[in-house]
């Protein structure tokens, strides 16, 4: 008998995402929710939902499920809040003052193992985006010909002074691209640089007075950086990792059990303005338009356009386009929430002494990503699913990652604490 229950619940949220995606198809539909909810065990559990994000360009299918309304159709409403740090965000969800936040990935992760901050059971629901940080280094540094990895390690070897890099939140995807970017490059990032934490938004200002060296952030804050004259792109995150995890609809662990349905119908309205975003160039403008705004995340729209179509200049003449720019949907392939991914960022929490002991990889990915939800999300949308949830690729120092040894994985670099 509980199991009969179980599946006609199934079944009954199963009808409910098809009935929301089919209506999606036709756009909005007049006596949807009643029709949708007809059953009433389908409803949202909330009607508004606080998402906490950083004014990053990547926050944009938050921001456009919320702007254009997809929200409506699935029975929410999306209340984007706009947060000053990685860590205000990571307190916030903690302590419930938000329900979901565009995220780190490593962040997610450090809560869940209660590195570097409180301990929690949180969950990805799903990734909002592929490529599109980069490393900056300062201008003054290029001026003196370190343009790149092999280049700022020369430099390093013959002008002895403390370099300064930074990232924007310790466990962070941030500090991870920069960690492993130096590490690639021979640079030691424990022992050999000094890394502090700095804001997104503040990078530039931060840079400008000479702060820092170099350092490692989501766009359009590296994009903003060559406009103002003081940075130069080393690389591209892409560069690190093509089609590399980055941002993803987190929450607790607490908030899916409590929501379920308000957690899908959130997903569907996401997933939504992730598809329309990657959909063409006018959609690309029009989000460019939007996110560049005061509330989102302040900034002229000509610092965002550019690279969100894969046109970029490294602020030292060179320009090129790149196919492998940030995408928020790519026939589905962005969102999945690859097991392989998150047990990535633990490897390096790892390697770099965040985490003092090994922990079991996988069983702690199976509990933060919510892989059978995503799936079931995403059959209903008729959204391509991957048939192995691990994935394979090969980062810029030329070693695989897997997902299939992590340990050995870890344990294997040259460069670690």
């Amino acid at each position: 008998m509980p199991n009969d229950i179980a599946n006609r619940a199934l079944l009954g949220r199963r009808t409910m995402l098809k009935a929301a995606a089919a209506a999606t198809a036709v756009g909005a539909v007049p006596g949807l929710q009643s029709a949708v909810w007809a059953a009433g065990s389908d409803k949202p559990e909330k009607d508004e939902v606080r998402i906490g994000f950083i004014p990053l360009t990547d926050c944009a299918s938050v921001v456009m499920a919320s702007v254009l309304g997809f929200d409506k159709k699935y029975g929410v409403k999306i209340v984007p809040t706009k947060e000053a740090s990685w860590a205000g965000v990571r307190d916030k969800l903690v302590n419930g003052e938000l329900d979901m936040a565009h995220v780190l990935y490593g962040l997610i992760y450090g809560v869940h193992l209660g590195t570097g901050g409180p301990k929690k059971d949180m969950a990805v629901l799903m990734a909002l985006n592929n490529n599109g940080q980069a490393i900056t280094l300062s201008k003054a540094l290029a001026d003196k010909g370190a343009v790149d990895g092999p280049s700022l390690s020369k430099l390093m070897a013959t002008e002895k002074r403390e370099y300064t890099f930074a990232g924007t939140f310790p466990t962070g995807t941030h500090a991870m691209w920069m960690h492993y970017w130096l590490a690639a490059a021979g640079i030691n990032p424990l022992s050999g640089a000094k890394l502090i934490t700095v804001p997104p938004p503040q990078m530039v200002a931060n840079m400008r007075v000479g702060n820092m060296d170099g350092f490692c952030v989501g766009e359009p804050w590296n994009h903003r950086a060559i406009m103002d004259g003081i940075g130069i792109t080393a690389n591209t995150t892409q560069d690190i990792w093509k089609d590399h995890p980055e941002k993803v609809l987190g929450t607790t662990n607490d908030f899916v059990k409590k929501n379920p349905n308000t957690t899908r119908a959130v997903m569907m309205a996401v997933l939504e303005a992730s598809q329309w975003i990657d959909a063409g160039l006018q959609n690309k403008m029009k989000m460019a338009e939007t996110v560049a705004q005061k509330a989102y995340i302040n900034t002229s729209v000509d610092a965002i356009n550019q690279r969100i179509l894969g046109r970029y200049q490294n602020g030292l003449g060179k320009t090129w386009d790149d196919p492998n720019h940030m995408k928020f949907f790519n026939d589905g392939a962005v969102n999945f929430p690859y097991l392989s991914d998150g047990m990535w960022f633990l490897t390096q929490h790892k390697r770099w002494g965040l985490l003092k002991e090994h922990p079991d990889y996988l069983a702690v990915a199976q509990q933060v990503n919510q892989i059978a939800l995503y799936k079931d999300v995403a059959s209903a949308m008729k959204i391509n699913v991957p048939k192995d949830s691990m994935r394979s690729s090969k980062l810029i120092d030329g070693v695989v990652w897997d997902g299939k040894n992590p340990k050995a994985y870890a344990d294997g670099f040259k460069i670690k604490a």
